[in-house]
């Protein structure tokens, strides 16, 4: 028997896929499959499915978690795209968690949720 998982992916709501794609793309990511209902968006390793859905409580109750290698570096590049005027979207400015996560948190035109952190280095 081989349960080997190759990768998971959400699907991510979007009120307005092309202004959803257009947002992503501005924050580095690639759609690298479009349609009228999805979008595939990867940036490097990482991946997900944007999809033409909509419904206001589950949108505002999505979130999605990337963990990255520098948060600080992440929220300097969200910063330098200049989303947060372009879409008017929010913004919260780097902090360290008490769960060992050094994140920042951006919600989306849709009004998804994203954690953007790495984990703090213990302390030897």
């Amino acid at each position: 028997m081989n349960l080997e998982t190759i990768e998971i992916k959400a699907f991510v709501p979007a009120r307005e896929l092309a202004e959803s794609i257009a947002f992503y793309e501005a924050l580095g990511f690639e759609a690298t499959m479009e349609s009228d209902e999805l979008a595939y968006l990867r940036f490097g390793k990482t991946s997900f499915l944007l999809s033409q859905f909509y419904n206001p409580e589950h949108a505002n109750n999505f979130v999605m978690h990337m963990l990255v290698s520098n948060a600080d570096d992440w929220y300097r590049n969200v910063e330098a795209s200049d989303v947060v005027a372009k879409f008017a979207v929010r913004l919260s400015p780097p902090d360290d968690r008490p769960w060992g996560i050094r994140d920042f948190t951006l919600i989306d035109p849709t009004g998804v949720l994203w954690r953007i952190g790495h984990v703090i280095p213990a302390e030897p």
